[in-house]
């Protein structure tokens, strides 16, 4: 009895190394830093929006500038407006939440809003 008990402690073992060794995943640390795209310039925005106005019919081309209003100056009105407004959030792919879009009535406040969104591309 005690010699079948011995003789299983010095016995070879019956699984093969093969089987019972664990194997280590490799794990490779190869990590991608993404940087969020730089800011728009004051003088892109510009450009993009006053190529967004000058798409409308409706308003007046040769009133075109910085500080123009959009109803008194370029001649639009309030729902037109609002078209500009849906214009400018597609071209720089940003949603205006409609408290802030009444407050953009003139291209300058339209310009400075877009600049200040960091989202804007």
């Amino acid at each position: 009895m005690f010699r079948l008990a011995a003789s299983m402690r010095t016995a070879a073992p019956r699984f093969s190394a093969a089987l019972v060794r664990q194997q280590t995943p490799k794990v490779s640390a190869s990590l991608r830093w993404y940087s969020a795209a730089g800011a728009l310039s004051r003088d892109s925005i510009q450009e993009r929006i006053f190529q967004v106005l000058q798409d409308f019919d409706k308003v007046n081309q040769e009133k075109l500038t910085p500080v123009a209003t959009f109803t008194k100056d370029l001649g639009l009105d309030s729902l037109d407006t609002v078209e500009v407004v849906m214009a400018i959030e597609e071209e720089f792919s940003v949603e205006i939440p409609d408290d802030e879009a009444d407050k953009i009535t003139t291209v300058k406040e339209a310009i400075d809003y877009i600049s200040h969104r960091q989202d804007a591309h």
